[in-house]
């Protein structure tokens, strides 16, 4: 006979586990809760463990084996406490009358019962080979604190902004190690607070070159509001910190949206220019060699058309080596975190990149923001909440952020 535990979510699965590998052919013999430990055990899945026999001669045994399952989930909880050493007498279920009287009945096929006693020897056997199992001492049921609801609160909150669960289980683990069972309450939410921040890391903005221009390029999928984020950022250069900027479009497959950045750029009083090749750019670099920033829209295809990522890649690479550069990947709060993840795998093959969120006022979650960065690894630069230019866009603020991922509000 072959017998082995499996542990799972639920009991089905285990038997569906058992099942695959040892065959159909498995009968139950014992279910129990395996209970989740450690400081925060409240949050973690409970599990089920599952042992189950196979008779590897023949079926002619089954009924047996179904007999023992039945006499030591009976008697489980007896053996748990006492642990009774001698084999348990096989009984038949217990059963009631109309009177409430309890009738016993014992089987009396001497057959049965050798068969029954060698395989509860064997069961015996086997579950103690691979460790000497005792009965678990009864735990002591510790009343949750005001800190482990808090914990709990906190946990559900960031499910609720659409934080993923791997980063959210992550940063309640890491909480864990350094907190201390009953600590005050205002210090559990002081170092939860932190490590999210530290977690965001600090925002990267555009910042001027070294010496000489910086070139700026925004990439990104369609509809995430490309062109009137790059508006935003020009008229934050040009209106309020004065400088020299000048504004290039590479979307050369949607004319509406080169017309949009034209119609951005004569309000903002600075020059701009659609380019189709990399020496069009190269041109550019040197009639705007004076001036601080050249901000370049990119075609806002999708990111599985290989043929134009390549030329867009073609394109950022141009300038290695002439200008300082750095490009900026454009995305949507409201995107779900399954395509952004997708999204940012393909912008990646382009060049390292830093992120942009936008439409943060069409969605009620921000934990894409916290999901991508953590991802990614790439810093956040700025985020836009409306259609208004100059307005409605400010740098990235991790405490803003994480108040709001943790149930606050701005």
């Amino acid at each position: 006979m072959i017998i082995k535990k499996f542990i799972a979510k639920t009991e089905k699965e285990a038997i569906e586990n058992a099942r695959a590998e040892l065959g159909e052919g498995v009968v139950v013999m014992n279910v129990k809760p395996v209970k989740p430990k450690g400081l925060f055990a409240f949050l973690k899945t409970p599990m089920v463990e599952v042992t189950v026999a196979l008779e590897e001669e023949s079926e002619k045994l089954t009924a047996a084996v179904s007999a023992i399952s039945n006499v030591l989930a009976s008697s489980q909880s007896k053996e748990e406490e006492t642990a009774v050493k001698s084999t348990p007498v096989v009984e038949t279920p217990e059963k009631r009358d109309n009177s409430g009287v309890i009738k016993e009945k014992r089987e009396n096929n001497s057959a049965i019962e050798e068969k029954l006693d060698s395989l509860q020897s064997l069961l015996e056997q086997q579950l103690q080979k691979p460790e000497e199992e005792k009965p678990e001492p009864q735990e002591e049921k510790k009343e949750e604190t005001e800190t482990d609801r808090f914990m709990h609160l906190l946990h559900d909150t960031m499910l609720d902004n659409e934080v993923d669960e791997k980063y959210a289980q992550e940063i309640i683990d890491e909480i864990e190690l350094i907190n201390k069972p009953n600590i005050p309450f205002d210090y559990a939410l002081a170092n939860i607070y932190q490590k999210m921040i530290l977690k965001f890391g600090k925002p990267s903005g555009i910042e001027p070159a070294s010496n000489g221009i910086k070139l700026v390029f925004f990439i990104g999928p369609t509809g995430v509001g490309k062109t009137t984020t790059i508006a935003k950022v020009a008229s934050k250069f040009r209106v309020d910190e004065k400088k020299k900027v000048a504004l290039l479009t590479a979307d050369t497959y949607r004319i509406a949206a080169a017309e949009q950045l034209r119609t951005y750029a004569n309000i903002l009083e600075v020059p701009f220019r659609v380019i189709y090749t990399v020496e069009e750019i190269n041109k550019a670099l040197e009639d705007f060699k004076d001036y601080d920033y050249i901000l370049i829209d990119t075609a806002g295809h999708s990111h599985q058309n290989t043929t134009q990522k390549d030329n867009m890649r073609n394109i950022i690479h141009s300038v290695d080596d002439k200008v300082e550069s750095e490009v900026h990947l454009v995305l949507s709060a409201t995107t779900k975190y399954k395509d952004l993840i997708s999204i940012a795998d393909s912008y990646k093959e382009m060049a390292d990149y830093k992120l942009i969120f936008t439409k943060l006022d069409e969605t009620t979650t921000l934990g894409n923001l916290l999901n991508l960065r953590l991802y990614t690894g790439a810093s956040l630069s700025y985020v836009t909440y409306g259609q208004n230019v100059p307005d409605d866009i400010e740098d990235f603020n991790p405490q803003k952020t994480v108040k709001r991922l943790l149930g606050g509000k701005n």
